[in-house]
C-alpha cells in the first residue's frame, strides 16, 4: 500500500509539473509572437513618419491576423493621447521608463485567438486584440518593451465592434504578459475600460451558451404547443358543429318518417292558436235510443 501511495504522489507531482511547463511554454509562445510582430514591423517600415499608422504584412501561416504600427512622440501622447485601430488612449499618459518616442504595435489575432489564449470555463465572443508599447530608440536586436502609465482618471477604451448580439454574462478579459487573467464588466457599446496595455477580448461562460440553447428550445416548444392548441381547438369546433348538424338532421328525418306513418290532419286557426282539424269523421254518430220526445 505504501508503494502505491508513493507512485500516486509521483504521478500527481509529474502532472502538476507538466501543466506548469505547458503553461510556461504558452506564455513564452505569446512573448515570442509579440516580439515577432514588432521585429517584423521594425524591419519592414524604415524611417516611419510620426503619427502615421502602418499595416504590417505577415506570412501565410498567420493569415487572419492583423498587425499595425505607429510611432508617437511622448509629448504628443501626453497632450492628445492616441486614437488608432480599436484603442482609444486618453491624454496624460507617460511611457515608463521614459522614452522620447514610443512605438505602438496593435494586434488583432482574429480566428487564431484561441490558439494562443484561453480562459477556463469561458468562450470567446470576440477576437483577442492587443497593443504593446516599445522604446523606438532601442535597436532591433534588443527591443525595449515599456509600460504606459495613465496619470489621469480617464481609462483606455478597447472597442469590439464585431459583437452584434449582446449576451448575458459577457465579461471583458485582459491577459497580462506574466500570464495573469483579469475579468471586468463590459461597458456601453461593447467596450472595455482598462488602465494597462496587454491583450483583451470579450468572453461568456459556457453554461450561458447551454442556457441560451435551453431557452431557445423552450421558446420553440412553446410556439409549437400554441400552434397545436389552436389547430386542435379549430378541429374540435368543426367536429362539434358537424355532429350538431348530423344529430339535427337525423331528428328531422325521424320526425318525417313518423309523419308519413300517421294520417295527415288539416290545421285551422282559432284565435291566435293553430290547431289540428280532421277533414271528415269516420264513424257517424248513432243514437242509442230511437225514441224522440
Amino acid at each position: 500500500m505504501a508503494g502505491c501511495s508513493v507512485v500516486i504522489r509521483i504521478m500527481l507531482i509529474g502532472a502538476w509539473l507538466w501543466q506548469i511547463v505547458r503553461g510556461s511554454e504558452k506564455y513564452d509562445e505569446r512573448g515570442l509572437l509579440d516580439s515577432y510582430f514588432y521585429g517584423n514591423a521594425f524591419e519592414e517600415i524604415h524611417n516611419p513618419r510620426t503619427g502615421k499608422l502602418y499595416d504590417v504584412s505577415l506570412p501565410a501561416n498567420l493569415s487572419g491576423v492583423k498587425v499595425s504600427f505607429v510611432r508617437l512622440r511622448a509629448r504628443n501622447l501626453w497632450r492628445s493621447g492616441a486614437n488608432h485601430s480599436l484603442f482609444v488612449i486618453p491624454p496624460s499618459v507617460l511611457p515608463f521608463p521614459f522614452a522620447k518616442r514610443v512605438d505602438l504595435v496593435y494586434q488583432n489575432l482574429g480566428n487564431r485567438s484561441s490558439n494562443y489564449y484561453s480562459v477556463p470555463d469561458y468562450k470567446f465572443v470576440a477576437p483577442v486584440v492587443g497593443f504593446l508599447a516599445y522604446d523606438s530608440n532601442k535597436s532591433s536586436i534588443n527591443y525595449g518593451f515599456i509600460e504606459l502609465k495613465l496619470m489621469g482618471d480617464d481609462p483606455i477604451i478597447v472597442r469590439f465592434p464585431d459583437i452584434f448580439v449582446e449576451e448575458n454574462g459577457m465579461k471583458c478579459v485582459r491577459f497580462d504578459a506574466n500570464g495573469t487573467i483579469e475579468l471586468s464588466y463590459v461597458e456601453a457599446k461593447n467596450s472595455c475600460f482598462v488602465r494597462r496595455q496587454g491583450h483583451f477580448s470579450v468572453v461568456v461562460p459556457y453554461y450561458q451558451e447551454n442556457k441560451d440553447k435551453v431557452v431557445i428550445i423552450n421558446k420553440w416548444w412553446m410556439i409549437v404547443g400554441i400552434a397545436c392548441g389552436v389547430v386542435g381547438l379549430i378541429i374540435l369546433i368543426v367536429v362539434i358543429f358537424v355532429a350538431y348538424k348530423w344529430i339535427k338532421r337525423k331528428r328531422i328525418k325521424k320526425m318525417e318518417r313518423q309523419t308519413e306513418r300517421n294520417e295527415g290532419l288539416d290545421t285551422i286557426w282559432i284565435g291566435r292558436s293553430r290547431m289540428p282539424s280532421a277533414a271528415c269523421v269516420r264513424t257517424q254518430p248513432v243514437l242509442e235510443n230511437s225514441y224522440l220526445p
